[in-house]
């Protein structure tokens, strides 16, 4: 029971040509395997980014890194350039 028998899958493509026809049943079936190549192709990726070690944040934002403190005059001078 439970076995996927030949004429399940006759049924099954019967069904699908009815409900969505010859014509669009092969753009279809190309559309899907384009979007499982690329699926594939990702999740290799994602893969070898964790062999590497080059995982990133789960957010995909980099840390911050510290920086030295500007000077009060650089500062207006940005924020005069900015308004303008």
């Amino acid at each position: 029971m439970g076995a996927l028998k030949p004429w399940h899958v006759a049924v099954l493509v019967a069904v699908l040509i009815l409900l969505f026809g010859a014509k669009r049943l092969p753009d279809a079936a190309r559309g899907l395997g384009r979007s499982m190549r690329i699926l594939k192709a990702e999740t290799k990726g994602l893969a070898e980014d964790d062999v590497n070690g080059k995982a990133e944040a789960p957010s995909g934002r980099a840390p911050l890194e510290a920086s030295p403190a500007k000077p009060a005059e650089t500062e207006q001078s940005e924020r005069v350039r900015d308004a303008n």
